[in-house]
This record gives C-alpha cells, structure tokens and sequence, in this order.
C-alpha cells in the first residue's frame, strides 16, 4: 500500500521520509485544506528529500471555482514545479455547479507532463462521483485523492471500496481521518494508496495577553476574499 503524508512543511516532509512515508504531498495551511507552498519550501524539500514530491497547487482556501486570474498563478506554479522536477502535481478544478471543470482540468494536467497527476478533495464535491471517475480517467489522471464523499475517509469507505473496484487506470486514494486505529480498515478493503497528515503540535510558545492573528472572517468556505476597489479608493481620497 502506497502512504503519502500531506507535509506542510520541511520539518514535516523530513520526519515522514524518516518514518518510512513513500511519498509527500507538499502544501501550506492545513487548516483550509492545503494550499499550494512557497516556492522557497518547495526547492528545499527537493533538495534534501529522496522520496517523491508532489505539491499541491491550490491558490487559495474556500471552493475549488477559480478565476482566470487565479488560473493563471496555478499554470505559473505548475510551471515552476516542473522546472523543479518534483514527481507530481495535486490539483483540479469545479464549475460553480460542482461539476468538474474538465477543460481546465484537461489545461492543468498537460501542463504538469511528465509529472504524475493527482486530481484533490475537490472531488468530493461533485455530485456524481462515478461519473467523474470516468471523466478523469479519460483525461490520464494517475491518483484521485477521496473521503468517499464524507467527511471522513472511514465514513466513506463504501463508496472508496466501490469506486477502487471500478476504476480500470486511476489509483484512488483515502484520505481524510486516516489514523493509527483505523489505517488497517482500508488494506483490508483492498485500496492501494492512503493520504494522512500524522501531525502533532509542538514548539508551543506562550501567548497569553496577545492578540489572536487569526480571522475568521476571512474564512468563508462559499465565497472568495478580495480586496474591494472602491473601498480602497475611499480610504486613499480621504487621506491623501
């Protein structure tokens, strides 16, 4: 069974080649899901990694319906990453309907030739999985990343088991929850590859009487932050 730990750092991304990982998915902030790392993060962990890298492109937390603009920054990550020659790129895209976007998709894993291709957790978004799967596999996608539409991959291991039974090229992977006591259920149910982050905190230190930088208002899982042009203009008119 192939096990690729979601490393959000160097730390990380060492610790799980020590511990015997195959691989790593590379990405920052966990907390929304991954997105894509620093360029800086990504060379350093090529350099001192032996195992393969695949890193995540994702400009942004919140859905998975990009602009163009934002497609254009994924095209350019997805350019250095090969420049880089890591091993695979993890991404995709959805219509607002939750569909997938299979044109910009399409764009997206030509762009990353000759790396593998692992289409994410948008995935668990669409309304018809197995119809996607048959979608992505047309478009050569080497590994969906899954919950089972749930939100935990154990929640979801009906639809892993069936969808891992009817791909005939695309390797789907669990992830999603996957820990120490459950990690068995899914060898025994015959999937071939599991996505975990295995984190612990550590490096606490106090910040008792500081302010939180934390904002959940920036959090909005259905919408996108950008800055307001005529917000902006207002403030710069009345102090200019």
């Amino acid at each position: 069974m192939l096990i690729e730990v979601c490393a959000n750092s160097l730390e990380s991304a060492l610790n799980a080649q020590e511990a015997g990982a195959d691989r790593i998915e590379l990405c920052s902030e966990l907390g929304v899901g991954g997105i894509t790392p620093s360029h800086g993060l990504i060379q350093l962990v090529k350099e001192q990694l032996d195992i393969p890298i695949h890193v995540l492109i994702r400009p942004r937390s919140g859905h998975f319906t990009y602009s163009e603009q934002e497609f254009e920054v994924m095209k350019k990550d997805i350019a250095f990453c090969v420049e880089m020659r890591v091993d695979g790129i993890v991404s995709g895209v959805l219509h607002s309907d939750f569909s997938l976007d299979i044109e910009k998709t399409k764009q997206l894993i030509a762009l990353s030739k000759p790396l593998k291709f692992t289409f994410h957790r948008a995935f668990d978004w669409v309304s018809n999985p197995r119809k996607a799967l048959i979608h992505l596999e047309e478009l050569g996608v080497d590994y969906i990343l899954t919950s089972g539409g749930e939100t935990s991959a154990e929640k979801g291991l009906d639809l892993l088991s069936e969808l891992n039974a009817i791909s005939k090229q695309c390797t789907i992977m669990a992830g999603g929850g996957i820990k120490i006591d459950n990690a068995t259920k899914f060898k025994n149910a015959r999937l071939k590859a599991i996505h975990l982050s295995g984190i612990s905190f550590g490096n606490m230190i106090n910040v008792n009487k500081r302010i939180s930088m934390n904002s959940e208002a920036h959090l909005k899982e259905d919408q996108v932050a950008v800055t307001n042009m005529e917000t902006i203009r207002q403030i710069v008119r009345s102090v200019k």
